[in-house]
């Protein structure tokens, strides 16, 4: 047993040794770790890009016309839509006047036509008579009286004097039936049955829902966005809230002024039929708050970038040895969560879309090929 154990003691001994390098091994093994940031990229790609121009603006009629009795009498009836809220069609008659007075005008009206038209036949019959006995008379005693023109003249006369007389007749009797003068929003009525009431006389209030209007400012900078041609250029009208309401609308014309205040032009949108009278789409009332907006301008090779990815106007990219560089950029528009970018971008630039937390020139990064390679590509169809 003595003899063994120098043996022994030996070969554990040995064991020992190669038991602590094969650990040393891989502990070394462990220490070689990759420990450069991991980021996503997308490649820079010019296009050309349409701004889109927008703003706010007021939902208002196109016209507003206070409603007034052009005869005086008595009011026998209104359409039953004839009251604040409602709706008539153009041509509806919204109220009544009693016509009994006016059609006895129009009788005796008629009847001063009839008996003017006799008396002008009677008159160019003795007119006729006249000239033929002249001409058996020495002319100087044939004169424009006893040719009887002053007379054949004031017959004449007297004849479009019933004329015109039988025209207001048919126009007061016309106007004792108040007309819409085209599809209307009633905003008030002041009469009843049975209410007297005077030539002039102010009897309600309507709005025209044939079209609507928006005048919406445009910013300066965005003036020179603004597409050559507005005149009847399509417009979006989209109003807010939780199901919000779109139509579309054409611009109508430029108010041509800019506001001393605030610097803006002003521009105007017209709707036709908001309160949709004659279509199934849903109404678009006055006084709704809504957001215009149209085609602007064509912009030629624009980088269109998400806001998060531009810092002091700078841009961080990754060269062909996988270390980040800033790039300064000059940006040449906003639109909502994007900037549009003109200069300081090339084509297939490697742009960083997730930075270190301290992202320094020259660092080394690796760079992911998991799915958020695409993220900018996937922020821009959102």
């Amino acid at each position: 047993m003595k003899v063994l154990f120098p043996f022994l003691a030996l070969a554990a001994g040995f064991g020992g040794m190669t038991l602590i390098e094969v650990s040393a091994s891989e502990d070394e093994q462990k220490d070689i770790v990759d420990t450069r940031p991991t980021v996503t990229i997308e490649t820079a790609q010019a296009e050309d890009y349409q701004v889109v121009i927008s703003n706010h603006g007021e939902v208002q009629p196109l016209e507003r016309t206070m409603i007034s009795a052009q005869v005086s009498g008595e009011v026998v009836s209104w359409h039953p839509s004839f009251v604040a809220g409602g709706l008539v069609l153009r041509g509806s008659v919204l109220f009544s006047i009693e016509k009994d007075a006016y059609e006895a005008a129009l009788l005796q009206a008629q009847a001063n036509v009839s008996l003017a038209q006799s008396q002008l036949i009677e008159e160019k019959a003795r007119a006729d008579v006249a000239e033929r006995e002249a001409k058996s008379l020495p002319s100087s005693k044939v004169s424009d009286l006893y040719l009887r023109k002053p007379q054949l003249l004031s017959a004449q006369a007297n004849l479009k004097s019933a004329q015109a007389g039988l025209k207001i007749a048919q126009r007061d009797l016309d106007n004792c039936d108040v007309i819409a003068p085209y599809d209307a929003l009633v905003v008030s009525r002041n009469i009843g049955v049975g209410q007297f009431i005077g030539q002039g006389t102010t009897v309600g209030e309507i709005y025209n829902v044939e079209a609507a209007e928006i005048i919406f400012p445009v910013a300066g900078f965005d003036r020179e966005f603004l597409p050559d041609n507005l005149a009847e250029k399509e417009a979006k009208v989209t109003t807010n809230g939780y199901n919000p309401i779109e139509r579309t609308g054409l611009i109508s014309r430029d108010l041509g002024v800019v506001d001393q205040a605030t610097r803006m032009s002003q521009l105007v949108v017209r709707v036709n039929d908001p309160y949709s009278l004659k279509s199934n789409m849903p109404a678009l009332k006055f006084g709704n708050y809504v957001q215009v907006s149209f085609p602007g301008r064509t912009l030629e090779h624009i980088y269109r970038l998400p806001q998060a990815l531009v810092n002091n106007q700078t841009v961080w990219i990754i060269d062909k040895d996988n270390k980040l560089q800033p790039k300064k950029v000059e940006i040449l528009r906003e639109e909502g969560e994007f900037l549009l970018i003109n200069k300081g971008l090339s084509d297939n630039d490697s742009i960083v879309t997730t930075l270190p937390e301290y992202p320094q020139t020259g660092m080394e990064v690796k760079v992911s090929s998991g799915e958020k390679a695409n993220e900018l590509t996937a922020q821009k169809a959102r």
